[in-house]
């Protein structure tokens, strides 16, 4: 037997534990206050589902689940290949769910449903610092509404979580779609080759403008394409440079109008810029799209965008919708780093006795509960020395040894 949880998850001792409770509880507490509502989903979705999702390279790393019983008898005797022998598969995102979710229940729903969403999913990936294969997502969302004012919503209230969190300074970067696929169409790109020029575009960050020109020669675009691509990318990517390119249109000022409106609400606490090169890797993304990038840990600490198009798929009916993520794991190895302390928490008190002093210790426990205090209770070993040295170890802030007075003895001082 291994004693080793499964590469790509981890175990978390009490402390760590208490931490990603606590960052939970803060996350939780912002987006109900913003009147957001949470709902749970399975973790196991419908193959069919995950396969239509349009999922990016998600499709690639997702864990499939076997058909049970007689249909794995059958499905192995017809001789099918590896799509003939899973019907079910554990979700990638929180997005795909609530949207199914949506479809089934939107008769019992507000409108626009404001829905928070914080759960574990799962992908395949190869473990490394900053991606794991089982994690946990923190997603807010808004189905119903085309406004811009819930991506300005959305966008607020995830910095507030984050600002709350002290993870330290970070920045928004915010994009459009369409403003990029507008720039590309201005530069020669076919409608057919969209989607797979802006595949390479999203690893400029990665393999710098070498390696993206040499995949795009590899799909063999036009010479002359490839350079003007080059060339507007490697220049000024503002949005007054998109605006000569492409023309003042509406998606134009309204990504201009969002960025003033998130400077002004973020007056400072975080910073805000345009980048053409946003693309996010999910297919089904529409329009906006944006992320979040830390000082503190390199890569997207989260992200986001409207995905008008998801719903739809499950209702026949065009349902807009708009959602951010937080990176919780990338964000809970932050504050590890940073020896995070939780503000304002109980104290915790540990209550050490004989077992033939059971019942009164833990009256005292009781009383210490009913004073504001976290207490367990602890039977004396020979060895008090090496208990309390765990007792520290595990977050707790003192002691009080039943019979040797009526006051905790504190670990540390403040």
């Amino acid at each position: 037997m291994k004693s080793t949880p499964v590469k790509g998850t981890a175990d978390y001792l009490p402390s760590q534990t208490l931490l990603r409770d606590y960052m939970q509880s803060v996350i939780l507490d912002t987006y109900r206050a913003a009147g957001f509502e949470r709902i749970l989903t399975p973790a196991i979705e419908h193959m069919e589902n995950l396969e239509k999702s349009e999922g990016g390279d998600n499709l690639n790393l997702m864990f499939k689940i076997l058909k049970r019983g007689e249909k794995l008898s059958a499905a192995l005797a017809a001789g099918g290949g590896e799509s003939t022998l899973a019907d079910l598969g554990l979700r990638y995102d929180l997005t795909l769910p609530l949207s199914r979710f949506y479809a089934a229940n939107r008769a019992k729903l507000s409108s626009p449903f404001k829905c928070i969403q914080i759960d574990k999913s799962y992908r395949a990936e190869r473990p490394q610092k900053g991606r794991m294969r089982e994690f946990v997502q923190c997603d807010i969302d808004i189905l119903g509404s085309e406004s811009p004012l819930c991506e300005l919503e959305l966008i607020d209230t995830t910095a507030a979580a984050l600002n709350r969190l002290a993870i330290g300074s970070f920045t928004i970067r915010i994009n459009d779609r369409r403003l990029l696929k507008g720039c590309l169409a201005a530069c020669g790109v076919a409608e057919d080759q969209m989607d797979t020029v802006c595949i390479s575009l999203d690893k400029w960050d990665k393999i710098g403008a070498a390696g993206v020109r040499g995949e795009l020669e590899q799909k063999q675009l036009d010479a002359a394409v490839v350079d003007r691509i080059c060339t507007l990318l490697e220049g000024d990517r503002s949005l007054d440079s998109v605006e000569s390119l492409c023309g003042d249109g509406e998606i134009l000022q309204r990504t201009r109008k969002l960025i003033a409106d998130v400077e002004t609400l973020a007056a400072g606490s975080y910073q805000v810029r345009f980048d053409l090169l946003l693309v996010r890797g999910q297919g089904y993304y529409t329009g906006t799209v944006f992320e979040i990038e830390s000082d503190q840990f390199k890569g997207s600490i989260g992200g986001g965008g409207r995905y008008d198009g998801l719903v739809g798929k499950f209702t026949g009916e065009n349902v807009p919708a708009v959602g951010f993520s937080i990176g919780f794991e990338r964000i809970f190895a932050i504050l590890e780093q940073q020896n995070y302390q939780i503000p304002s928490r109980r104290r915790r008190v540990a209550v050490i006795c004989n077992e033939e002093e059971s019942v009164p210790a833990m009256q005292l426990a009781d009383s210490l509960r009913k004073n504001g205090d976290e207490a367990g209770l602890y039977l004396r070993p020979k060895k008090l020395g090496k208990l309390l040295n765990r007792l520290e170890e595990q977050g707790f802030d003192g002691y009080l040894v039943y019979g040797e007075g009526e006051e905790p003895k504190m670990f540390r001082k403040d």
